[in-house]
């Protein structure tokens, strides 16, 4: 059964096509995933998917009665808790359960025939109750509540949550009112891994259709039915999860390269073939025109073919870290650490040490005080010991320069050579002459990762700290990022929920539980192994 089928879509923002002619099917309980680099149209497919906008031309037809439930947005809404946010899915049951409230206390109140009376209308609102799930409520909402590890927030204004929170509490309340579709914008947002797997397997047994954008590969391995690549406006459907797409993309990619490259040799045939018949008429008088009509009927031939696009290859940064000075043995050492903030205690008495090229990934929860740890190693610590020669390069979750720098200017500050050498260099990291003056408190998050990057490449660093680096980074880009950090010759240390980066990157977790430290050898899925 199909839910939602896309016919012919265009979509023009008045400069460019960002979606072309395209069409799809999307069927009753698949899990659909879009990726593609960053403005490509993912959103817009989802906006389009939603009715939230119309496109330029083309059709969207929806399976009649069907309830879709999208998350893109804060909720607006008046002063009113995360709890009674969240029931107000029930509002047809609350309406019930004070019905039979009433009816309860007059069933106190009265007797003989009046109180038979009730009791019949009593019980048939009762069955009704039954029939509609009305005791599962609590059971219902106390799963998605823990699920999602909201209930400290549940008597807290709405209004109030940090935009992390209300995204959270949106996404709760969206899966509650149990829609047959989901639109999902990046639904990894925010979440922690533990939160990432119970949302998974939640994902993974819901009984209607999901529709998602999201970067999060290892996400994307575990729940994806189907990939649908947007590239140039135009989109590629896969069957199967993320590992099968990049196989059979690659397999795609490779085949459409050998025909480009065939008709490119039959088209070159063609012309040199016209090209001599033409000078052998010319050569041939009188008697040539045989020669001339031959040459006009390929033309005539090479003139229908359709000739193919040339497979775009993809932009890739050519990361490479300048390394001159290597880092001792010993990089960093952790003694007898504590830290309290007011009556919270975040670490109890915690030590551990960081040898050269270890690759060392912390996890842990939202709030246990991974990003605390690297900013007292960054900032300083008496019970924190770095080793010899020393240099750290950092970046941080939220990436700041100077507001009133220019991209240019900005790596300017770090670049040694002429400016048509930095010029180049900044192009090669997609920064091109048009985006050169923009300013840099105007840069999206993957324009302020691709220029610190970029400043921190031109120094001498040999400890990396990097507090959620694929934050806001396309697929494309982060796979760049993980080939250059697997290079790099120095040691890391980085925070990260990207379960497929950690796997690509780390050979060692530090797990933060109960305000200790756990060290466990090996990548994700290796600690995955110890938890068994």
């Amino acid at each position: 059964m199909i839910d939602i089928s896309l016919n012919k879509i265009t979509m023009n923002y008045g400069f460019k096509d960002i979606l072309k002619n395209i069409s799809m099917d999307i069927n009753k309980g698949e899990i659909v995933s879009i990726i593609g680099s960053n403005g490509c149209g993912k959103t817009t497919l989802l906006n389009i998917i939603s009715g939230d906008e119309i496109p330029t031309s083309g059709t969207v037809s929806r399976r009649k009665g069907i309830k879709i439930g999208y998350l893109n947005q804060i909720i607006n809404t008046n002063d009113i808790t995360v709890k009674e946010l969240l029931y107000s899915s029930f509002n047809n049951i609350k309406d019930i359960e004070d019905r039979l409230h009433k009816y309860e206390d007059k069933m106190n109140k009265c007797c003989g025939k009046e109180l038979d009376k009730i009791i019949i209308k009593y019980t048939n609102l009762q069955n009704e109750y039954i029939n509609i799930g009305g005791y599962e409520v609590g059971e219902k909402v106390g799963k998605i509540v823990k699920g999602f590890k909201i209930d400290n927030l549940l008597s807290l204004n709405y209004n109030t949550l940090s935009g992390g929170e209300k995204r959270k509490v949106t996404f709760a309340k969206i899966m509650l009112n149990n829609p047959d579709i989901l639109l999902l914008d990046e639904p990894t947002n925010h979440l922690d891994i533990d939160t990432l797997n119970w949302l998974e397997e939640y994902l993974k047994s819901y009984k209607g259709t999901i529709v998602l954008v999201s970067h999060d590969r290892y996400f994307l391995d575990r729940i994806s039915s189907k990939i649908v690549l947007i590239e140039n406006g135009n989109i590629n459907i896969f069957n199967g999860n993320y590992t099968k797409f990049v196989n059979d993309n690659e397999q795609r990619l490779m085949l459409e390269f050998k025909d480009y490259k065939d008709q490119q040799k039959q088209i070159k045939a063609m012309k040199e073939s016209i090209k001599k018949l033409k000078e052998y008429g010319r050569l041939a008088n009188p008697g040539g025109e045989s020669f001339f009509k031959r040459a006009a009927s390929i033309q005539k031939r090479l003139d229908k073919i359709e000739e193919l696009d040339k497979p775009k290859q993809v932009n890739l940064i050519p990361l490479e870290f300048n390394m001159e000075n290597r880092s001792g043995k010993d990089v960093l050492s952790i003694n007898n650490l504590s830290i309290k903030y007011t009556t919270k205690v975040i670490f109890n008495n915690i030590s551990l040490d960081v040898k050269y090229q270890d690759r060392v990934c912390i996890i842990g929860n939202n709030g246990s005080g991974k990003s605390t740890l690297i900013k007292e190693i960054i900032n300083g610590n008496d019970n924190i010991k770095l080793g010899t020669n020393i240099s750290i390069g950092y970046i941080p979750q939220e990436i700041t320069f100077d507001e009133d720098s220019t991209i240019y200017e900005e790596a300017r500050k770090y670049y040694i050579g002429d400016e048509s050498h930095l010029r180049s260099s900044l192009f090669k990291f997609l920064f091109d002459k048009s985006v050169m003056n923009k300013k840099t408190q105007k840069l999206s998050g993957g324009e302020k990762v691709r220029l610190k990057l970029f400043c921190l490449m031109q120094q001498n660093i040999n400890l990396l700290i990097l507090d959620e680096p694929t934050n806001h980074i396309d697929i494309t880009t982060r796979e760049v990022l993980e080939d250059t950090l697997k290079e790099y010759k120095g040691t890391i240390i980085f925070v990260s929920h990207d379960r497929y980066f950690i796997n690509k990157i780390s050979n060692k977790i530090l797990s933060i539980e109960n305000n200790n430290i756990y060290e466990y050898i090996g990548n994700y899925d290796d600690y995955l192994s110890y938890m068994i």
